[in-house]
């Protein structure tokens, strides 16, 4: 006589829960929402870089040098690294040159001319950037003799640090305003810092001169708002998850004899 065997119920794995038609349904109705959502995130992300603005003042937009810094007064946050306009003329003979300045990775010279504006006050322009010294003296002495300039726009700059230079020799490497100054011939009122021009003269390449990175204010409750979305949308989908488990929880207890 053969033993007889008992047959236990098949106890179900969650996936095989998990394809049955229904949570199938809720599962795609999980998804909508889940998609819903996370649209939701994504247009309050939006939103937030949008709404972000960049602190300080916009230093690309050229606005006349008058409205931005006085003569006999230093360059505050305000006014330094700013594009301006202004009308100058070229002081003939008090153009020299600046050694041991790199352009672009590559040590050169600079161009530094003596100008004033409409109202006589000086002003030092960085007028461009030669890779050697018998380029940079040619471009020199025809700015020099440039006379009036008319209009010219650039970047207005702090004064550097005057450094120790082979005064014998004549050549610098620092544009200090306070020592330029001092070598100009008839100065009246200056300016505390100087001008790098845009359009530098024939003969010599524009100065790299770009201004510092502005620092950028996130709009954080849009990013808040955001980053609840993305939450909800994981939320609809681990509901689903939970639904199908505590289904499956039901048919293990139900396999096995539980109440």
């Amino acid at each position: 006589m053969s033993e007889a065997h008992e047959v236990r119920p098949v106890e179900p794995t969650f996936w095989q829960v998990a394809r049955r038609a229904r949570w199938i349904a809720v599962l795609v109705v999980a998804l909508v929402i889940a998609a819903a959502f996370a649209f939701l995130g994504r247009w309050q992300l939006e939103r937030s870089i949008d709404s972000s603005r960049a602190t300080g003042p916009d230093t690309e937009t050229a606005v006349p040098l008058g409205e931005i810094a006085r003569p006999q007064t230093g360059v505050g946050s305000e006014s330094a690294w700013r594009r301006v306009s202004v009308d100058l003329v070229i002081v003939p003979g008090d153009t020299l040159l600046l050694s041991g300045r790199v352009n672009t990775a590559a040590p050169g010279w600079w161009v530094v001319a003596h100008a004033v504006d409409p109202d006589g006050a000086s002003l030092a322009v960085a007028a461009g950037w030669a890779a050697t010294e018998a380029e940079a003296q040619a471009a020199a002495a025809a700015f020099d003799a440039a006379g009036a300039l008319g209009e010219v726009t650039g970047r207005y700059l702090p004064s550097e640090s005057p450094q120790e230079s082979d005064f014998e020799s004549g050549r610098r490497s620092a544009l200090a305003t306070a020592e330029l100054v001092n070598l100009w011939g008839a100065v009246g009122d200056a300016y505390g810092g100087y001008l790098v021009l845009d359009v530098p003269p024939a003969g010599l390449t524009a100065i790299d001169a770009p201004a510092p990175a502005r620092d950028v204010e996130v709009n954080l409750l849009n990013l808040f708002y955001a980053l609840e979305w993305v939450l909800f949308a994981g939320a609809a989908v681990f509901m689903w998850w939970r639904l199908v488990r505590d289904a499956q929880q039901r048919e293990l207890e139900s396999a096995r004899g539980g109440p």
